[in-house]
């Protein structure tokens, strides 16, 4: 039983990581008549859908009352006021990650943003060893030393690179490798500053990410106003909204909490089994489907050091049993 819920989170990882990129790349590239859907409304109806399904989640748990779960959102929500404002500071950064992958995925192929995602590994290390006072062994500073050369080897510049970016109207690389850089700094903070958090605190992580959303849904609203407010008065809060853009919602709203729910049953071996597959599906997908990427022995020995750092990074080393005395 437990080696099928293995396989089975190993299938959903993989699913979850590979179509959100994908469908949002295709979504962000796709050229249709009438206005684009605004990257800044799909991070706010995500948050939006993360609430509810946090919210019937926590209503299964408390075994379908609607009256426990009002006591439930009462007591660790509104009586709680200082721990709920806590939730701002990460929820802030999440929702200004979650925009700058559309940025960056507007601005870069499939397969080289997945490889330059994989940096958030050497944010994280680093933020949990200064607020988290965690110890890496010398496999995971290798590993993290290794994760730096293989994203230095996907985006160095190559003939085919240049042509592809001539070719396509999509926007500049350049500021599609800044929004993933910017964007694995802020997933590394917030996700360490989160985790502390839930060491410190026993509410359960549905009640954190409901109070993450609802930070979220403020901090986006203000972002749609701000950036997008003009062509929302113009066009609507839902304009270029299609089949394609709402998967891609879904996903981003569904995707945490899927991981969530089954980290539980993947060790670190299969996180990285996740992480390399996803990588390889994204490289065959925009070659043979999106076509708007060449791979190049450069990006192969890059992605090949990249995922090797990704399972480095979560080895284990068992240390040798004292042998016993006769």
């Amino acid at each position: 039983m437990s080696a099928n819920l293995k396989y089975l989170s190993l299938g959903i990882l993989v699913f979850q990581t590979t179509s959100l990129v994908l469908t949002m790349r295709y979504s962000r590239t796709l050229k249709e008549e009438g206005p684009r859907y605004l990257s800044s409304t799909a991070v706010v109806v995500a948050e939006l859908l993360k609430i509810m399904a946090c919210v019937l989640l926590v209503y299964k748990d408390s075994k379908c009352s609607l009256r426990a779960l009002n006591r439930i959102l009462h007591d660790e929500i509104l009586n709680k006021p200082m721990e709920t404002l806590k939730l701002a500071i990460p929820s802030g950064i999440y929702t200004l990650q979650n925009n700058l992958l559309y940025v960056a995925l507007s601005n870069l192929d499939a397969a080289t943003y997945q490889v330059t995602y994989q940096l958030k590994i050497l944010t994280t290390a680093l933020f949990s060893v200064s607020m988290l006072s965690k110890k890496l062994g010398v496999y995971q500073w290798l590993s993290l030393v290794i994760l730096m050369t293989g994203v230095a080897f996907v985006q160095w510049p190559s003939d085919s690179q240049e042509l592809n970016s001539k070719e396509l109207s999509a926007g500049s690389q350049f500021v599609g490798l800044m929004a993933v850089l910017t964007a694995c700094f802020s997933s590394g903070f917030a996700g360490v500053y989160f985790e502390k958090i839930l060491k410190e605190t026993k509410q359960s992580v549905w009640i954190r990410n409901i109070q993450l959303g609802f930070f979220g849904s403020i901090f986006g609203l203000m972002g749609v106003y701000v950036y997008d407010g003009e062509l929302v008065s113009k066009n609507g809060f839902f304009q270029g909204y299609n089949r394609l853009t709402w998967i891609v919602v879904v996903l981003q709203a569904l995707g945490g909490l899927v991981i969530a729910a089954v980290i539980k049953y993947a060790d670190n071996i299969l996180k990285g089994f996740a992480t390399s597959l996803s990588i390889i599906l994204s490289t065959l997908i925009s070659y043979f489907w999106l076509q708007d990427f060449v791979p190049t022995s450069v990006f192969f020995l890059g992605a090949i050091l990249v995922i090797t750092a990704t399972f480095l990074y979560g080895y284990d080393p068992k240390p040798a049993g004292n042998p016993t005395k006769a």
